[in-house]
């Protein structure tokens, strides 16, 4: 059972920031390298999910992890408020038709996992359509996993509660993040102790494995993002096609 409590939100004690970034940028050009031959072969297809509180650095994550691949083959979507014509389907619709395509990578900045964790934070579903809501979106995963052939890889930003307060209102101060301020983000801040239940019980329920990212220094996030994208596409049978006759 994860208790997100037990896990630190710094990066681990006498690690060289410097060191750190270097084998990052390294890490990136690797992930690079191997996203060509995944976008040649068309064999398998990668959903990156990031979710975590806000300015947990999901924008930033993506910008860095993926700064060495080739814009036509890593695409970013980012889930808001259902519209009109969403909210009239069921949660899932418009999730699948966002979901990679075979040579591609996906991140989705905020995701399906949306609907079971602000929406039961405010009471506007009840435990029950929570229970069948968590039970589909692992059978949605394993559908992509099996037909598809889909690597899903969810990573927790996992930010302590004072920075976020110090990131938030570092959009109040900076006059280059004022774009950013978003002062409902406040009013969600107050629901926090209710958002940690609900992440870690998704976490727990969640038949394909999340993973807690350290993330309130930046240049360990990157790193810790990137070393586990770069492991799993490794273990990919990663090929370039042959010649065709």
């Amino acid at each position: 059972m994860i208790k997100l409590s037990d896990f630190s939100t710094r990066a681990p004690e006498n690690l060289s920031k410097s060191q750190i970034k270097q084998k990052s940028k390294e890490i990136y050009k690797k992930i690079g390298e191997l996203q060509y031959i995944l976008a040649a072969q068309k064999k398998h297809s990668i959903l990156v999910v990031f979710q975590g509180m806000d300015s947990s650095g999901k924008d930033g994550a993506t910008r860095n992890v993926f700064s060495e691949t080739n814009t036509g083959g890593v695409t970013v979507f980012s889930f808001k408020k259902p519209t009109e014509e969403e909210f009239a389907h069921d949660f899932l619709w418009r999730v699948h038709k966002q979901t990679p395509s075979k040579g591609m990578i996906k991140v989705f900045n905020r995701s399906h996992y949306e609907d079971v964790l602000i929406q039961r934070v405010h009471k506007w579903i009840g435990e029950k359509t929570v229970d069948a809501r968590i039970e589909a979106i692992n059978a949605f995963e394993q559908h992509l996993v099996r037909d598809n052939n889909t690597l899903i890889l969810k990573f927790y930003l996992h930010i302590s509660k004072e920075r976020q307060r110090e990131k938030l209102q570092e959009r109040i101060d900076l006059l280059r993040k004022h774009w950013k301020h978003n002062p409902n983000d406040w009013e969600e801040r107050k629901h926090w102790d209710k958002y940690m239940f609900c992440y870690e019980d998704v976490i727990n329920r969640s038949e394909i494995p999340w993973h807690v990212v350290p993330v309130d220094q930046r240049w360990y996030r990157n790193y810790h993002i990137a070393k586990i994208v770069l492991e799993h596409l490794e273990k990919l049978d990663l090929a370039y096609p042959p010649l065709e006759d």
